[in-house]
């Protein structure tokens, strides 16, 4: 007998049948919610070395980017405003193009080895405010722009999923020579012409050395 492939065409259509499936939160995570950045959430921050940013275009095309820096890279100016250097990256410029259509924007700071991870919501733009950039130097470079955050929410995520996915477990770590090779990935997407894969890793390793400020 052949079983049917599953597919993606039972869809859910509204909220209620959603809350039907899912549930309703308790009243510690409706109340875990605040408007701006406290003591806590400063502190937090401060030891964050890794965030994620969210963003979505005017038409709702989206994009999740990492950042990443030594603890404390993205600043906390006040209670509602958190600003995050743009380093060298690719110029594809992804995340503040985004941002110039559509101000929304989602961050996740992660901690190393702690579970629980800090969501922040609000309202972003582009500075390039010179007193500012240089409190975000590194290594004598400062950043050529600024994302700035306006705090509209910040809350606690639980730790579940990083209980589930052992993610700050080494015992359960892939061995690195099993991890994808993202340059053979990149040759095989690029299908440039007269590039080899150990050309393209030699050049990889040579950006990471030299470009990361």
């Amino acid at each position: 007998m052949s079983v049917p492939k599953p597919t993606c065409k039972d869809k859910i259509e509204t909220e209620d049948e959603l809350r039907s499936i899912i549930g309703e939160p308790s009243e510690l995570v409706r109340k875990k919610v605040i408007s701006y950045v406290d003591d806590h959430c400063e502190d937090f921050i401060s030891r964050s070395p890794f965030l994620v940013i969210s963003t979505s275009d005017a038409s709702g095309c989206c994009d999740v980017s990492p950042r990443g820096d030594t603890p404390g890279f993205a600043l906390v100016l006040d209670e509602k405003h958190i600003i995050i250097p743009e380093r060298p990256g690719n110029k594809r410029i992804d995340t503040m193009r985004n941002i110039l259509s559509n101000p929304k924007a989602g961050l996740l700071f992660l901690i190393p080895g702690l579970g629980e991870t800090l969501r922040v919501n609000g309202k972003a733009y582009l500075v390039k405010d010179d007193i500012l950039l240089e409190r975000m130097a590194h290594h004598g470079k400062k950043p050529l722009v600024g994302i700035c955050i306006e705090v509209e929410e910040c809350f606690i995520h639980c730790a579940k999923a990083m209980k589930r996915s052992g993610l700050w477990e080494p015992e359960k770590w892939s061995e690195k020579n099993s991890l994808p090779n993202a340059a053979k990935i990149l040759i095989d997407h690029t299908k440039i012409p007269d590039m080899t894969e150990k050309e393209l890793n030699n050049a990889l390793q040579e950006d990471y050395l030299t470009e990361l400020y």
